[in-house]
């Protein structure tokens, strides 16, 4: 396979990667899109859980209040009903304390009660609205598991075609060759780049390095795949358009290896800067097919 063949197979498989990369994230992240619907439900249950227990507690406590305030009102009657068959002054006097002491404490227990079973309408109120809002989230959530499950599908089904052209792409170009253009991708999405002439220099259109004037040579010649010792991309050459080297390669804005971003260079897989590709000399530039 000539060389021109191969730069044109690297061009259209670097398409298809970056759109089988994405869908892959996609993928992957589709399920965060939920999780702050899981997290309000799960926080309105939890909500709902704490205010049935306050609900309970003050149903005890009016039930508690009806049960005294029965009871102060059978100690009033009794006393009211004792009135009529007193034969003294003194049964007079212990009746009337009787009932006036019963009445104080039915008016205060009623007081009381009033008070609970207005808190006690009003924790019964909001757990009905609980109960609507849990419903409805829950209603909400199970649509959007619905149309994230099929919109999963979809991904799925556009990837097996992307995997399927990917093998239809691959034949022909060295595996080692293929392995590390796939990591490129992933990484920049964009994995084969032009080298430009920029006045008296050759620069790489992925990073904007001035590359040296012998590597430069290389890829022009177009004889092997060589790899941009700045940011690892593959390169090809490209004859610049009149006006394009003004238009695109301003002075400041490329580099040589003494100026070089250091934390450009921290963010480079470590296996594409490590020994697999700067064995020897210059083969962690260039590979053949």
């Amino acid at each position: 396979m000539v060389m021109t063949e191969v730069f044109d197979k690297l061009k259209e498989l670097q398409d298809v990667l970056a759109e089988k990369y994405t869908l892959e994230q996609k993928i992957e992240e589709s399920p965060k899109r939920l999780s702050s619907q899981d997290e309000l439900l799960s926080r309105l249950k939890k909500e709902y859980i704490e205010r049935n227990a306050k609900y309970e507690e003050a149903r005890a406590v009016v039930e508690h209040l009806k049960a005294e305030l029965a009871q102060a009102e059978s100690i009033r009657e009794a006393g009211e009903k004792g009135m009529d068959n007193i034969t003294s002054h003194r049964e007079y006097e212990a009746l009337d304390k009787q009932i006036s002491e019963a009445t104080e404490r039915e008016n205060a227990i009623r007081k009381d009660l009033q008070k609970e079973e207005k808190n006690l309408a009003e924790l019964n109120e909001n757990l009905r609205t609980d109960e609507e809002m849990i419903k409805s989230q829950e209603t909400e959530l199970n649509e959007g598991k619905a149309s994230l499950e099929k919109e999963i599908q979809d991904y799925q089904t556009q990837l097996a075609n992307l995997n399927q052209k990917e093998a239809e792409i691959t034949p022909g170009i060295d595996q080692e060759i293929v392995y590390k253009f796939q990591r490129i991708i992933k990484r920049n999405s964009e994995g084969i780049v032009a080298v430009q002439s920029s006045g008296k220099n050759a620069v790489c259109t992925g990073c904007h390095m001035i590359l040296p004037s012998q590597f430069a040579n290389e890829v022009h010649d177009g004889e092997k795949i060589l790899f941009c010792p700045y940011c690892s991309r593959i390169l090809f050459y490209k004859e610049a358009e009149k006006g394009e080297e003004e238009t695109y390669f301003a002075a400041e804005e490329t580099g040589s290896l003494a100026d070089y971003d250091e934390d450009f260079d921290d963010e480079l897989d470590d296996d594409l800067l490590d020994g697999e590709e700067r064995e020897e000399g210059d083969e962690d530039t260039t590979a053949e097919i």
